[in-house]
C-alpha cells in the first residue's frame, strides 16, 4: 500500500480535515475501494472508476483478457494514459475493478436463509458468470480478490453456515470448498471450450472424431476398462451443466455429511 511522507505527520480526512496518521509522519492513502465510494470531485468529471471499470470489461469480453492494457484502455475511453493512470495505480487495481464489477449481479434474495440453497444458488450464478466472462479464470487477479462484491457473496454464504451453528475454521473451509469446486470446475469447462474452438470443433462429435485416433489406440491397450466404459455408456457426455450441478450436489452432500448440518 503506498505510504506519503508528510513532514508534519497529519493527512488529509475525507471531509479534508488534517487528521494524525497511525504512525508519526506519514499517512496511508486510501484504498481503491474508499476513493470509489467517494463523490466525484466535482459533477463535470468524465472520467470516474465505474467508467473506466466498464471500459475495461468490455475490452476484455470482446478481446480478451490480454487485450486490457493501460493504453488500449486510454484509446477505448478517448484519454491520454496518463488520464487512466491517475485514477488507477495499477494493473491489479484495474483487474480487481474489472472482477467487481462483472460479479456485482451475483445475488441472493435476503428470505432465502437456507445455508444449501445459498451456496448453491451463488454456485451457478459464478458458473454462468465465468462463462459469460472467459477472462474472469485466468487473470492475474483471481476471482477471491478482495472487492465489495466479492466480500458481499462470501459474507451471504458465510453467513448462511454460521446459522447452523458452525465455528469459525470449519465454517470457511466449507465455504472454500464450494468456492474450489466452482472456480476449479467451470475453469476447465472454459478452457475445453476454447481447446476446442482453437481447433474449429464445433461440438462433442467433432472433438471425439478428431481425437479418435489417439483414443482408440489407448483403449486398444486395455489398460483402461473403466474409462473405456465410460466412453461406450455415458449419455451425458456433452452436458456440462448437468454435470456442474450433479458434481455441486456431491459436494454440499459431503459438507452436510462430515458437519451433521
Amino acid at each position: 500500500m503506498a505510504v506519503r511522507k508528510k513532514d508534519e505527520g497529519k493527512g488529509q480526512g475525507k471531509d479534508g480535515s488534517e487528521h494524525e496518521s497511525k504512525h508519526a509522519g506519514s499517512v496511508v492513502e486510501p484504498s481503491l475501494w474508499e476513493r470509489m465510494e467517494r463523490p466525484a470531485p466535482t459533477p463535470r468529471a468524465s472520467l470516474t472508476l465505474e467508467r473506466i471499470a466498464a471500459a475495461a470489461v468490455e475490452i476484455a469480453d470482446e478481446e480478451g483478457g490480454g487485450a486490457v492494457t493501460m493504453r488500449r484502455l486510454a484509446q477505448k475511453l478517448g484519454v491520454a494514459p496518463m488520464a487512466a493512470y491517475r485514477h488507477v495505480a495499477s494493473k491489479d487495481d484495474l483487474w480487481a475493478l474489472m472482477i467487481d464489477r462483472v460479479s456485482r449481479e451475483l445475488t441472493v434474495p435476503d428470505d432465502v436463509t437456507d445455508w444449501r440453497e445459498v451456496l448453491r444458488s451463488f454456485a451457478l450464478q459464478t458458473r454462468e458468470m465465468m462463462l459469460a466472462h472467459p477472462w474472469t479464470g485466468s487473470m492475474p487477479t483471481p476471482l477471491i480478490s478482495l472487492t465489495p462484491s466479492r466480500m458481499a457473496m462470501a459474507e451471504r454464504q458465510l453467513a448462511a453456515l454460521a446459522s447452523c451453528g458452525l465455528d469459525a475454521d470449519p465454517m470457511m473451509a466449507a465455504f472454500r470448498a464450494v468456492s474450489s469446486y466452482v472456480h476449479g470446475s467451470t475453469q476447465s469447462e472454459i478452457a475445453l471450450r476454447e481447446y476446442k474452438e482453437r481447433h474449429g470443433w464445433a461440438s462433442g462429435d467433432e472433438t471425439r472424431q478428431a481425437l479418435a485416433p489417439q483414443m482408440n489406440y489407448l483403449m486398444s491397450t486395455g489398460r483402461y476398462p473403466t474409462y473405456e466404459r465410460y466412453g461406450l455408456s455415458a449419455a451425458r457426455k456433452d452436458d456440462q451443466a448437468w454435470e456442474f450441478e450433479f458434481g455441486l450436489d456431491c459436494v454440499l452432500d459431503g459438507i452436510a455429511e462430515r458437519l451433521g448440518i
